[in-house]
């Protein structure tokens, strides 16, 4: 079972940027999508993008805007977040989750069984 450890959060001010890290362990991630969620407080967890073993790539748009970028480097079965311009409404929990490859690629909770700790980014005003 292949498991998921993020890196990478931090305090930022508004404008800013940060690149998160998600490495997978106990098997190469080899055939997994790969994928970021997200959790403010007092708001329900969102899918922010997604990425499949062969580089294909997914958005959630509205929380994206077009700053984010997603990108993998298999040899090191690390999946990354590339976040620019940040706002203060980008300040939540971030989570990285795994599939298995499938014809389609999952937006939802419960279409990943594996998920890393979360780190914090905060964005001051």
């Amino acid at each position: 079972q292949v498991q998921v450890a993020e890196s990478g959060g931090g305090v930022v001010q508004t404008g800013g940027s940060l690149r998160l890290s998600c490495t997978a362990s106990g098997g190469t991630g080899d055939g997994y999508t790969m994928s970021w969620f997200r959790q403010a407080p007092g708001k329900e967890r969102e899918f922010v993008a997604a990425i499949t073993w062969s580089g294909g790539t997914w958005y959630n748009s509205d929380a994206a805007k077009g700053r984010f970028t997603i990108a993998r480097d298999n040899a090191k079965n690390t999946a990354y977040l590339q976040m620019n311009r940040l706002e203060p409404e980008d300040t939540a929990v971030y989570y990285c989750a795994a599939a298995p490859t499938s014809p389609t690629v999952g937006t939802r909770s419960g279409d990943y069984d594996v998920w890393g700790q979360g780190t914090q980014v905060t964005v001051s005003s």
